[in-house]
């Protein structure tokens, strides 16, 4: 058992990423993010973790920082927000295209304009074609936990991919909870030495993004791809030794409650899961047979994960908390292209966007979306499937 501490998520990463032993941290404040990277330079400057904190002018310079110490063979993290991560959105192509393993908190707040602090998943689901492996936490716990495992899962050699580790501004990164923080001996020995690809150290002539051929340009797109597949196992791996070690085991891709039995399946990626997991514990109550899946990695998409679970569903209602403009959620397009994989007859399906620009959504909410889902589609009066824009108001 390690120690047992009452830390917001922006603290609880922080303290992850300390465990981790990285040579460089570069940062630009913004918020809800900058809680995260005071406290790393709080504990350089008392000593207690050894890395050169690097004071840089913009977020794209913080992460082109972290880029550039990360091929010298440094291990490097840096965090940020909404406007800055869309700043930095050119090294974040830059970094997964060079292979580079380099980890990134983003602690996701509504895109403005207008200007708006509060957060949803907009920031965060922009990423989803850059190349990163990509999870999302649900409390301060699983944000420690999976800053922790990212430092892992990014320098496996059969990854070698960038990953992000999500959690909402203020709703998580400045709520304490108890967060359990493992002994730091065994945490380096399960970590290892920083590994990567390659290492520009000058010892000799490489070049690094020069022009190639469509051809070359093409197959390092392909391995990127076999890397994310790749990443699958690797998540279910680390997850599988951190529990043994830590005693604290998720499930991999992600995670399910009261799935076994469920007729019907509601899912959800953040922090809204929590009030979700109580919407069907009443619903249960009722004697209505729904669960609740949540998802922790966005990428690689566990698109076959959740497709066991939900096979033999009646009915899906899918939460998002971010809207492909002139389309539908993130989650539930990428649910339904994956699901086309396994079946040619999806189970009837909603699409509910919600929660936009950090609009309250609670338990009640979700009850009653799930009520009237389920009691629409055993009267046989449910729309196969639809999309709706939920917009709560108190």
């Amino acid at each position: 058992m390690g120690l047992r501490v009452a830390l917001t998520g922006n603290h609880a990463v922080a303290y992850a990423v300390k465990l981790a032993d990285p040579d460089v941290i570069a940062a630009y404040p913004i918020t809800p993010q900058t809680s995260i990277v005071e406290k790393l330079a709080e504990l350089i400057d008392k000593g207690e973790l050894r890395a050169r904190m690097i004071r840089v002018e913009s977020e794209h310079s913080a992460l082109a920082a972290c880029f550039g110490a990360a091929v010298a063979g440094a291990r490097t993290f840096t965090a940020t927000s909404s406007q800055g991560l869309l700043y930095m959105h050119e090294f974040v192509h830059w970094v997964s295209r060079a292979r580079i393993p380099v980890v990134m908190a983003i602690v996701s707040r509504t895109i403005n304009t207008p200007w708006n602090i509060w957060p949803d998943h907009s920031d965060f689901v922009d990423q989803r074609d850059a190349g990163w492996v990509m999870s999302y936490a649900m409390d301060s716990q699983e944000a420690f936990d999976l800053t922790l495992q990212a430092f892992k899962v990014s320098e496996d050699p059969s990854v070698y991919l960038p990953v992000m580790v999500g959690l909402e501004g203020f709703i998580i990164g400045h709520t304490a909870m108890p967060v359990e923080i493992p002994d730091e001996n065994i945490v380096k020995e399960w970590l290892g030495e920083r590994r990567q690809p390659y290492v520009i150290d000058g010892s000799e002539p490489l070049g690094l993004g020069g022009l190639t051929f469509p051809e070359d340009t093409e197959d390092m797109f392909y391995h990127i791809q076999e890397a994310m597949n790749n990443a699958k196992n690797v998540i279910k791996k680390v997850d599988e030794e951190y529990g043994k070690l830590f005693g604290r085991k998720y499930g991999g891709l992600v995670s399910c409650y009261n799935c076994i039995d469920a007729k019907y399946i509601a899912i959800s990626m953040g922090a809204w899961s929590g009030d979700l997991v109580e919407a069907v514990d009443k619903l249960r109550e009722e004697g209505y047979p729904v669960g609740a899946l949540r998802i922790r990695y966005y990428r690689p998409f566990p698109a076959e994960d959740i497709w066991e679970i939900v096979r033999n569903a009646k009915g899906i209602v899918v939460f998002d908390r971010a809207i492909s403009f002139g389309a539908w959620g993130q989650i539930y397009t990428d649910l339904v292209a994956g699901f086309s994989l396994y079946t040619n007859k999806l189970p009837q399906m909603a699409n509910i966007v919600a929660g936009i620009a950090g609009v309250n959504v609670i338990s009640e909410d979700f009850y009653g979306i799930l009520k009237s889902f389920i009691d629409k589609s055993e009267s046989g009066t449910l729309e196969r499937n639809y999309f709706a824009w939920i917009k709560v108001r108190r």
